[in-house]
C-alpha cells in the first residue's frame, strides 16, 4: 500500500533530515524542498497529503507559498512551522487556510498528532464533499422522471425559481404529485444547497406544539420548557424551510408566519427580542388556498404573499406516457431493493396504466409497482396481480354513447342507452380520452372538449371529489 507523502519545506538541512527520519518512523514518505519555488514544483508533481511549511525561506515567504498551495488545491493540509513566533504571522497563516501552527524547537510528539489529525480532517472533508455531491445529484431536477409537456413546463419554472433570490415559493398540487421532491430540487439546485434543508408536515403536529417547533422557545416559556430550544426556522438559517400542508396551520400561526415573511425576523415563544433570519420558505398545499381563504380557514394576505411565485404540479393523469416512464423507474428501484428481476410491464398492463385515473398520483403508482414487483412470478408484470381499483376502472362507456347523424353546423346528438348511464363516468371517460390524445396537455385537451382550461380543471377536481378551483 502506498504511503501518505508529507512535504517538508525548510532551508535548514538538519531540520529536514530530523523530520524526514521521524516521518519514516511514523509510516509516511517524506519529500523535501528548501525554497518556495522548489516546494511548489514538488507540490504539483507529488501531491503530498500534508505540507510542513517554514515561513522564512531564501526566495520568499512561506505564507506566499501557502496561498499558492490553496489556489492549486483548496483542501491541502498545510502546517506552518517557524522559529519566529509572531502573532500577526500566525493570524495571517490561519486566515490563509493553514491547518495549524507549530513553533520551533519542534516537539515531535506534538507534530505527529497534528499531522495525524490533519490527515483525518482532510479525509472527513473529502467524505463530506462526496456525500454532499451525491445528495445534490440524488435530489436534483435531473432525477425528476418525465418528458410530458406538463412536467417540462413545471420544471422550467421551478429551475428559474431555484436560481433566483425568491424568499418564498408556493407549490400547489394534488396529494402524491411530488411536492416534497420539487421542494428539495429547488433547494439543492440553488446557491443555498450547502445550507440546511428542513421540512415539517404542518398537519402531522398538534396545534399546541407546532408554534414551539417552528419558532423555538425560551426556558420557562411554558410548563415543560426546561431549557431553551431552537425552532425549525433557526435550524434552517441560511437554507430552506419546507412547510408541507400549510393549509393546516391555525390562523394565529398564519399571522406569525406572515410577519416572518414581511420582516425577516422571528421571536421564540417566551422571547423578548427578534432574531434576524435568512431562510427561503417553500410552502405546499393540496388544497386551493384561495378557496380556503374564502371559507375563512386561510389568511388571504398570507396567500398573496406566498403566491408571488407559484408552481402548479400536474397530476399524473395529465402527464401522458410519463406514467410508463415512472413505472420503469420504480421497477428498477424495487428490483434493486427487493432483489427481483422484473424486466418491464406487459402491453396489456401498459394500456391499463394509461387509462387509469391515478387519484393518488405518483405516490399511488409507486405503491402499485412495489406490490407488483413483490408478487409477480414472471419476468414481466402482467394483469394477474393488479389491484382491484385498476381492474375495475376499464370503463366501456364509449360504445354506449353513439352519436346520431347530424347536419353540418348543428350540435351532435347522442342516443341515451335504454339502461341509462352514469353521467359522471361518461364525463370522466371523455376527459381522460382528451388528455390521452393531447399527451397530457390541458390546453389542447380543453380544445378537444370544447371547454376552457379552467372548466377542464374544474371537472377534474369535481371527479376527484375535491373543491374546484
Amino acid at each position: 500500500m502506498a504511503k501518505d507523502r508529507v512535504l517538508i519545506v525548510d532551508d535548514d538541512h538538519a531540520i529536514r533530515f530530523t523530520l524526514s527520519e521521524a516521518l519514516r518512523s511514523w509510516g509516511y514518505e517524506p519529500l523535501e524542498a528548501r525554497t518556495v519555488a522548489g516546494a511548489l514544483e514538488v507540490f504539483d508533481s507529488e501531491q503530498p497529503v500534508v505540507v510542513l511549511q517554514d515561513i522564512n525561506l531564501p526566495d520568499g515567504s512561506g505564507l506566499d507559498a501557502l496561498i499558492e498551495y490553496k489556489k492549486r488545491h483548496p483542501q491541502a493540509i498545510v502546517i506552518i512551522i517557524t522559529g519566529d513566533v509572531n502573532l500577526d504571522a500566525t493570524i495571517a497563516a490561519l486566515r490563509g487556510g493553514a491547518y495549524d501552527f507549530i513553533s520551533k524547537p519542534i516537539r515531535l510528539g506534538e507534530l505527529q498528532v497534528t499531522i495525524r489529525n490533519g490527515i483525518e480532517a482532510g479525509k472527513l472533508r473529502k467524505e463530506v464533499r462526496y456525500l454532499r455531491r451525491y445528495q445534490e445529484k440524488r435530489l436534483s431536477f435531473d432525477q425528476v422522471v418525465g418528458t410530458s409537456p406538463a412536467i417540462n413546463e413545471m420544471l422550467t419554472l421551478a429551475r428559474k425559481i431555484s436560481g433566483s433570490e425568491a424568499s418564498s415559493v408556493l407549490l400547489i398540487g394534488e396529494s402524491g404529485t411530488g411536492k416534497d421532491v420539487i421542494a428539495k430540487a429547488i433547494h439543492y439546485g440553488s446557491p443555498r444547497a450547502d445550507q440546511p434543508f428542513v421540512a415539517i408536515n404542518c398537519a402531522a403536529i398538534p396545534g399546541t406544539l407546532i408554534e414551539s417547533e417552528l419558532f423555538g422557545h425560551e426556558k420557562g416559556a411554558f410548563t415543560d420548557a426546561r431549557a431553551r430550544k431552537e425552532g425549525l426556522f433557526e435550524q434552517a438559517q441560511g437554507g430552506t424551510l419546507f412547510l408541507d400542508e400549510i393549509s393546516s396551520l391555525e390562523l394565529a400561526l398564519q399571522a406569525k408566519l406572515l410577519r416572518v415573511l414581511e420582516e425577516g425576523t422571528i421571536r421564540r415563544v417566551g422571547g423578548l427580542r427578534d432574531l434576524p433570519l435568512d431562510v427561503r420558505i417553500i410552502a405546499a398545499s393540496n388544497r386551493d388556498l384561495k378557496l380556503e381563504s374564502g371559507a375563512g380557514r386561510f389568511r388571504l394576505d398570507l396567500y398573496y404573499r406566498l403566491s408571488v411565485i407559484e408552481v402548479d404540479l400536474p397530476p399524473l393523469r395529465e402527464r401522458g406516457d410519463d406514467v410508463l416512464l415512472l413505472a420503469d423507474y420504480y421497477i428498477a428501484h424495487f428490483n434493486e431493493r427487493l432483489k427481483r428481476h422484473i424486466r418491464s410491464l406487459a402491453p396489456e398492463v401498459k394500456d391499463v396504466f394509461r387509462k387509469y385515473h391515478w387519484p393518488g398520483n405518483v405516490r399511488e403508482l409507486r405503491n402499485v409497482i412495489e406490490r407488483l414487483v413483490i408478487l409477480e412470478d414472471s419476468d414481466a408484470i402482467t394483469t394477474r396481480w393488479l389491484p382491484r381499483d385498476l381492474i375495475r376502472q376499464d370503463l366501456t362507456v364509449a360504445p354506449a354513447l353513439t352519436p346520431t347523424q347530424n347536419t353540418e353546423g348543428s350540435p351532435a346528438q347522442f342516443r341515451l342507452p335504454d339502461g341509462g348511464i352514469d353521467l359522471e363516468q361518461v364525463e370522466l371517460a371523455l376527459v381522460r380520452q382528451a388528455l390521452e390524445r393531447s399527451g397530457g396537455n390541458q390546453t389542447r385537451a380543453s380544445e378537444l372538449l370544447g371547454i376552457s382550461r379552467d372548466q377542464l380543471r374544474y371537472r377534474l377536481k369535481k371527479i376527484e371529489g375535491s373543491p374546484a378551483g
